[in-house]
């Protein structure tokens, strides 16, 4: 007898699909799954997405205090020129700075200087007068409405002195007559006199200033 015959059967004998996953060393199928139920799955994960980490509270910075955001406020505003108390509460304001909070500190810049409403409205005078030929009229309006004291202002615009004002308006009468060549003289008059009048000007110098220039033109100006 040959030693084969010797061996016991193996337990797969008879059963085919058992003796595969002997010779094959196939893993051991898992636990059945009953009829009706899916078979449980792990959970998946999504590539590239993470849970957000906690939120760091020992970095987070406690919200600025009122009075330091307007002063950071009315610094920037007074870096590069000079601004109005109204132009500088209005900006506070604008930014919801409480009124109590605004008015401390527009007190404490103006003890200190860094506000002054008189220096304003000289150095606005001097810069508007040569430089855009208003009179002395439309400067009082223009500072008004950056909210400068008529008292203020009448001081300020005192300082003008009267003939730089007439130089201003022949500056721009001579100006304006390069592009009134092929005008006829009586609506070159009028045209001259408007623009003196929108300048500030009164009447009586802009009518003296037009028939002077025209005159020096070789031009027959409107009379009066």
């Amino acid at each position: 007898m040959s030693l084969d015959e010797d061996r016991p059967p193996p337990d797969w004998l008879g059963d085919v699909s058992a003796g595969v996953d002997a010779w094959t060393r196939r893993a051991t199928p898992g636990p059945a799954v009953e009829e009706g139920h899916s078979p449980v799955s792990r959970p998946s994960r999504r590539r590239g997405r993470k849970a957000p980490p906690p939120e760091d509270t020992a970095t987070q910075v406690p919200q600025a205090d009122p009075e330091s955001v307007a002063r950071k406020i009315l610094l920037d505003q007074l870096t590069g020129q000079a601004r109005s108390r109204k132009e500088l509460s209005d900006k506070l304001a604008k930014k919801l700075v409480p009124d109590d909070v605004a008015t401390r500190l527009l007190d404490r810049f103006e003890e200190v200087g860094l506000v002054d409403d008189e220096a304003f409205a000289r150095a606005w005078v001097q810069s508007r007068q040569p430089g855009k030929g208003l009179a002395r009229r439309a400067l009082a309006q223009e500072l008004r409405r950056k909210g400068i004291d008529d008292e203020v202002a009448r001081g300020v615009l005192d300082e003008v002195d009267p003939a730089d004002e007439e130089e201003a308006a022949r500056a721009l009468v001579r100006k304006k007559l390069r592009s009134l060549a092929r005008v006829d003289d009586v609506t070159a008059t009028r045209r001259l006199v408007g623009m003196l009048a929108r300048k500030g000007y009164g009447s009586g110098l802009a009518f003296a200033v037009v028939k002077d220039e025209l005159a020096a033109a070789d031009r027959d100006p409107l009379d009066d």
